[in-house]
């Protein structure tokens, strides 16, 4: 096990959206419309009303992602294009910035426009509680049955502490068919970090069960840190087909009606 980062108590609280110019599965997604906003733009603001945190940055490759979110009058910082992760992407914007190592660090994906502002304190907490803890992030008990299978959805299983033992794209763990009501948690993609393991972090090699599953979390567990991860009783919707998308929005829009 290596030595985890010390520090005292952060001076700031930063969140950061990591926001690639293209995906895979779904191109050009952080700037789908959803009810007349990009979406990156909906999740910067939603992000916003966080009272936890002292400023919200979008890290992106992209100059027409960075040119919406000043339009939207937002704050974004222009990175490399070849980051292997989010994480690496916010380590080098946390840089740009000038976050000191004793900061902390909220990685909000993009895609979640639902995200509830209070889910960023459920991830921060236990870094300001604990000083010794480098790394945390949120899941979910899945109630979904289209969730268990599904590889979008990642899946974790944990100790009794509260320490991730694996992420996985597949359903894990197993249950036997003798077995009553299982329990599945999935993985919601938010973590928090202290700015100086977030860069020692960036500056590890991508590990194989990171590459194989494409979890960045897996990166940390190889290399011998720990995760700590918060049940959370709120869910967020993860766009990542366009069915995902048309979903937010009537969402979006049943919220606009009442």
């Amino acid at each position: 096990m290596k030595a985890l980062p010390t520090g005292p108590r952060p001076n700031r609280i930063v969140g950061f959206i990591p926001a690639r110019a293209e995906s895979s599965r779904f191109p050009g997604k952080p700037l789908a419309d959803i009810l007349g906003k990009p979406m990156i733009v909906q999740v910067l603001q939603r992000v916003a009303q966080s009272p936890l945190l002292d400023d919200v940055w979008v890290a992106t490759d992209s100059e027409a992602i960075f040119n919406s979110v000043r339009q939207h009058h937002g704050k974004a910082v222009m990175t490399a294009t070849a980051h292997p992760s989010g994480s690496d992407r916010v380590a080098e914007a946390a840089r740009h910035i000038g976050l000191q190592p004793d900061d902390i660090v909220v990685n909000i994906q993009g895609d979640q426009p639902l995200l509830e502002p209070t889910m960023i304190e459920e991830v921060a907490r236990p870094l300001l509680d604990d000083p010794y803890l480098p790394m945390s992030t949120l899941i979910y008990r899945i109630v979904r049955d289209e969730e268990i299978n599904h590889p979008n959805a990642v899946k974790t299983t944990f100790d009794r502490d509260g320490f991730a033992l694996y992420f996985s794209r597949a359903t894990i763990p197993h249950f036997g068919a003798q077995e009553p009501g299982p329990q599945y948690y999935k993985h919601h993609g938010i973590y928090g970090y202290r700015n100086d393991f977030l860069q020692a972090f960036a500056r590890l090699a991508p590990s194989p069960l990171e590459i194989a599953e494409r979890l960045e979390q897996l990166r940390a567990l190889e290399h011998g840190y720990r995760i700590k991860v918060i049940i959370t009783d709120k869910d967020s919707i993860e766009v990542d087909t366009p069915q995902d998308l048309e979903r937010v929005r009537a969402v979006l829009a049943r919220e606009r009606l009442t």
